[in-house]
């Protein structure tokens, strides 16, 4: 056994576990970062309800920038699907957005063996779904097994493979225990079993699971345990929940008992930004996200509240396309780091419900590094010393040349967070003067999806990024054998890819903080120092402005919203 090894399994030896903490992954703190946690602007915590007494009833009109596609909530991928569909289910377990501890939810306690590959869940006795079947360990089972799995004949995708990458089974030794199985160390399953941003593992009744794709786009067939269930659903227009009757299990972290106070919820597509701030205005709506960053002084000037949370997982990044040309040169991939202004970004972009990022990974989640003095930062000198490095030699038109091709770069992107866009236009300007012709195709999600099909060989950069607060998310995005989001490849030059799975492997190989915060920074390290794979941009942040009559709307640790703790009080 090496000596790491010895470090891995000294560290790891079993140990009862308090019912609220998953093991040593409880300790990790997260300190010293106020923007992070979920703000109001009059400084109070939003978090909690409001010091007057909740009122029960109403509706909240609510509106975001995006739609729902499907109510099927394993398969949405957007903030809007993931957000309503986090209100329609529930999960094993619910992390604290400040501190990353995992605590109970529908599972009590928990234990897992020393491998990290079982874990065993001691269920809750006293859950139902909202067509009064039991919530049980086969439930567990069931849901586990298609959401990893899929089912071809139903045309349900395999939405989980690389969130539980390398599941085996789940075991149902009686009604209310699950024991999950996993073939490989899979530390942040602890995690993922809170999860709740993309296709996250919202538990669904058995009569749900039987139906097909496009049997779940009846919202009424979609039955979840969760505090609101589906009244109606018109795409791209709008999602309406109404409260579940005899709803009794909230996360005991948020102290909310019983039911949920809202009567109804009305989810409203307003792709327009100047159309959600006017209807908020107008009292058409009584909430939104996606507020835009000139809308938010405007706002608060006339009496609304700004609530916000930063995204955890990672930033805002720039993935730079290792087997395509030109970003196959690591020293083009290098003068993109530091070619662009991110002071500039800060101070003309950004509101103070963002920040700059200054690593891959998010300031919110373990082990965060910050690379802002060295790779991160902005020296256009040092950018061009290394293009001319390259051979690329400035063109007729400012833009460089070699072989006869030009340093032309084109990137993919999202419009979904209203920031995107003019971040990507100010790295734009500033790459241009140092040669490179950044080339944008900033769309809507569902416009993005489709061109991410051919990304490999379509796009130097791909512009997005991914909610998760655990550090094992360099590995989900990154692993070649996982999401490869820098593709890669035998064309990629001068990249190990077997060193990279290695690398970002072991994050899944402890929960041990101390190794975690070791790996976390090999991690980002060997991302953004040796290989420069990536390019982070801003650290993204969901703002809602909301009437002065609303409380209790909560964020989680992926910055979604929770509703069971809503209320208004007029």
């Amino acid at each position: 056994m090496s000596e790491l090894s010895q470090t891995i399994a000294a560290a790891e030896k079993p140990k009862p576990k308090w019912p609220w903490i998953a093991g040593a992954a409880a300790l990790v703190l997260v300190a010293g970062i106020a923007w992070l946690g979920a703000t109001r602007a009059s400084g109070d915590d939003t978090a909690a309800a409001d010091s007057s007494s909740p009122v029960s009833g109403g509706t909240l009109e609510f509106a975001l920038i995006d739609y729902q596609r499907s109510p099927d909530p394993q398969w949405g991928t957007n903030y809007a699907e993931s957000t309503i569909g986090n209100n329609v289910t529930d999960k094993l377990t619910w992390q604290d957005p400040d501190t990353g501890e995992i605590t109970p939810w529908l599972a009590e306690s928990w234990e897992y063996n020393e491998d990290l590959t079982e874990f065993t869940f001691h269920l809750r006795d006293d859950v139902t779904f909202s067509d009064g079947t039991p919530f049980d360990s086969e439930v567990v089972k069931a849901n586990f097994d298609q959401y990893v799995h899929g089912d071809q004949d139903l045309g349900i995708n395999p939405n989980g493979a690389q969130l539980l990458s390398g599941y085996i089974e789940t075991l149902t030794p009686d009604p209310y225990t699950a024991v999950v199985r996993f073939e490989h160390p899979l530390a942040s399953f602890l995690q993922a079993s809170s999860f709740t941003a993309n296709a996250q593992p919202g538990f669904l009744s058995l009569s749900t699971l039987a139906l097909s794709a496009e049997e779940r786009t009846d919202p009424l067939k979609v039955i979840g345990t969760g505090p609101f269930v589906y009244e109606s659903w018109e795409e791209q227009v709008k999602t309406v929940l109404v409260k579940r009757e005899g709803y009794d299990w909230s996360p005991p972290a948020l102290g909310h008992d019983g039911e949920a106070y809202l009567d109804r919820i009305v989810f409203n597509t307003v792709p327009e930004a100047s159309v959600r701030t006017g209807s908020l205005v107008s009292g058409e709506l009584d909430a939104t996200l996606d507020v835009g960053t000139t809308d938010e002084q405007p706002l608060l000037d006339q009496g609304f509240d700004i609530i916000s949370r930063g995204v955890s997982g990672s930033s805002i990044f720039l993935n730079l396309n290792s087997s395509l040309f030109p970003t196959n040169d690591i020293n083009v991939r290098k003068a993109i780091q530091l070619g662009w202004n991110r002071e500039a970004i800060e101070q003309t972009v950004l509101t103070d419900s963002y920040s700059i990022a200054d690593s891959v990974l998010a300031p919110s989640v373990q082990g965060h590094a910050d690379y802002s003095d060295s790779v991160l930062r902005y020296d256009p000198d040092e950018a061009n010393r290394l293009l001319d490095e390259a051979g690329w030699t400035p063109g007729g038109d400012g833009i460089r040349t070699k072989d006869g091709e030009r340093l032309e770069l084109k990137l993919l992107g999202i419009n979904n967070l209203v920031v995107n866009k003019p971040a990507y236009e100010s790295i734009q300007q500033d790459l241009k003067a140092i040669g490179i012709d950044l080339q944008l195709t900033v769309v809507p999600i569902p416009d993005y999806t489709a061109a991410f099909a051919t990304a490999d060989a379509d796009f130097n950069i791909t512009a997005a990024n991914r909610s998760r607060n655990d550090p094992a998310v360099l590995n989900l995005l990154y692993n070649p054998a996982l999401g490869n989001a820098s593709y890669i490849t035998e064309d990629s030059t001068g990249v190990d890819a077997a060193e990279v799975a290695d690398v970002l492997g072991k994050l899944e190989t402890t929960l041990d903080p101390d190794l975690r915060n070791e790996y976390a920074k090999a991690a980002q390290d060997l991302l953004l120092e040796q290989y420069a794979l990536v390019s982070p941009v801003y650290n993204p942040s969901q703002v809602i402005a909301q009437a002065p009559y609303v409380h209790g709307i909560l964020f989680d640790a992926q910055s979604r919203n929770h509703f069971v703790d809503a209320w208004k009080a007029e």
